[in-house]
């Protein structure tokens, strides 16, 4: 398989490693390839086609955010956001994430405006500005919250079917692993990942490990941020 290194019957994303060292424990990652996941499409049937075949009981599934948002329709279009004048100069202002849209793109900025309103936003960019003579980053999207932080899409720079579209943040992503968990018996977290750090968003309610466990066997976002297509990472315990 291009792009991938093939250790037994795990495989890892080019650059990135099969096992991670957490405290005492070794986890062993196996990257899940898929087809490309359009909106609409149903996470029930891709856990079904694509885990179901290879999971054993104690695995943990990592899945991406982004996948299981394009399958509850969570989509906004660039055609709906009309940009404004505040978009407009307060996205001058701000920074240009190579993880993906920031707001210093004007779509992202106007985006922030409609969910949190201007006040918000304005507060948001003047901290921002105070904080970042200190050195401190990341003020903004504290302030703004996780709606606006977690927006993906509207940059063609992997895909171009996400030139014109904004992926928003997934609905009641507990629900949906604990609906994957009964309907499947598969353990799943669901992540909003990237080479800059991790966020778990979700996880069905028999995983007994912590957040912050759990974000540190994924700390090197296993799954990839390019043209991968390995939105689910199987998690295994090695024993010794």
């Amino acid at each position: 398989m291009k792009g991938m290194v093939l250790n037994m019957d795990f495989i890892a994303n080019e650059g990135k490693k099969i096992g991670i060292k957490v405290g005492e424990d070794t986890y062993l990652r196996h990257v899940i390839q898929t087809r490309f996941v359009k909106q609409g499409d149903s996470y029930i049937d891709l856990f079904r086609e694509y885990v179901s075949p290879i999971y054993k009981q104690g695995d943990i599934i990592s899945s991406s955010e982004k996948i299981i948002s394009l399958c509850q329709n969570r989509v906004v279009k660039r055609e709906d956001l009309k940009i404004g004048f505040w978009a407009k100069t307060l996205s001058r202002f701000a920074s240009h994430p190579s993880t993906g849209v920031g707001v210093g793109e004007t779509i992202k900025m106007q985006y922030a405006i409609n969910v949190v309103g201007l006040p918000k936003v304005l507060f948001a960019s003047i901290c921002s500005a105070i904080t970042k003579l200190f050195g401190k980053k990341g003020v903004f999207y504290k302030i703004v919250g996780q709606e606006v932080s977690g927006l993906d899409g509207f940059y063609d720079h992997v895909w171009s079917e996400y030139r014109d579209i904004g992926i928003q943040m997934p609905h009641n992503p507990t629900d949906v692993c604990n609906e994957i968990k009964q309907k499947l018996g598969i353990s799943v977290m669901i992540v909003d990942a990237n080479d800059l750090g991790q966020e778990i968003l979700g996880k069905s309610s028999d995983i007994m490990l912590s957040n912050e466990v759990l974000k540190q066997i994924i700390r090197d976002n296993p799954s990839g941020q390019g043209r991968q297509r390995t939105p689910f990472v199987l998690i295994r315990k090695q024993y010794i």
